[in-house]
């Protein structure tokens, strides 16, 4: 029986430390043979950088897709993060139907908000077919912004455990399959997961580092799936991947020079120790 082989379709942003540039390193760390599509290639990511270069791949994925296809080339996972248009959307959605080895699980972090707000360059338009990628997945990452964006749920900035016991019910109703909602806290200083399977929901909670870093939704979002893969449980994967990317943080915070990304390399030796510990 072949290893599980998995694709990974977002952006590579050459210097950062996000998206692709954490995607594989952290995936074939976890022992998972990883492919990958991007979605277009920039100099560097766009927070705090000036003048990068920007190639868009949109016409070039089907294109890719179809040779695989005609190779024979399937995956047992697909795992998407940023994508840069509803045309790609589309594309993907495209590549779980044709390219997926039996169910083929796909995990959909819907990369497009934060703060209750788009990000820049996105609209209504690729939200409405974000929801269709989110409600075919099998598993979703959304922020809770995010979650209110593809269940057309008011944002709020403070919330209870009623508000986002109802967030979770409005992703179920709509076709949601297993949630894990990122970034869900209920007092100061504290954050953590939910992760909503089977109608039960089950909360991770952790401190929360009070400096910001980029590239951390990608990090957990890598790790998580990397988890999933080797067959952990939706809720381990979830708390496993929560416990890293606090530690990647931890080791980047105190290196002022280090404002891009965060130090996600030195810490992969802790990931693969946290993931044999899960594992039993």
């Amino acid at each position: 029986m072949s290893d599980p082989r998995i694709l990974t379709i977002q952006d590579i942003s050459c210097v950062g430390q996000c998206s692709l540039t954490v995607a594989l390193p952290i995936l074939s760390a976890c022992g998972v043979e990883t492919a990958i599509l991007p979605s277009a290639v920039l100099s560097t990511h766009t927070a705090g950088f000036t003048g990068y270069t920007f190639r868009d791949l949109t016409e070039d994925m089907p294109k890719i897709a179809a040779h695989w296809q005609k190779e024979g080339i399937a995956f047992d996972a697909f795992y998407t993060g940023y994508l840069g248009s509803a045309q790609q959307i589309q594309y993907v959605e495209d590549i779980f139907r044709t390219l997926g080895r039996g169910q083929g699980l796909k995990i959909v972090d819907p990369a497009m908000a934060d703060n209750g707000k788009l990000y820049p360059g996105f609209d209504q338009a690729f939200v409405e077919e974000m929801k269709k990628l989110c409600f075919g997945a099998d598993i979703i990452l959304p922020n809770i912004t995010e979650a209110c964006l593809v269940t057309d749920t008011p944002y709020q900035e403070t919330y209870d455990q009623a508000y986002v016991q109802a967030l979770l019910d409005a992703l179920t109703a709509r076709g949601a399959k297993t949630v894990v909602l990122t970034g869900v806290s209920y007092q100061e200083g504290r954050t953590g997961v939910v992760v909503y399977e089977n109608g039960k929901q089950a909360y991770y909670e952790h401190r929360r580092i009070s400096k910001g870093c980029h590239g951390t939704g990608d990090v957990y979002a890598a790790a998580f799936t990397g988890a999933m893969v080797r067959g952990l449980s939706t809720y381990d994967a979830a708390r496993v991947a929560a416990d890293y990317t606090v530690l990647c943080i931890e080791k980047t915070v105190g290196d002022p020079d280090h404002w891009y990304g965060v130090k996600f390399e030195k810490a992969i030796p802790d990931l693969l120790r946290m993931l044999e510990e899960a594992a039993g």
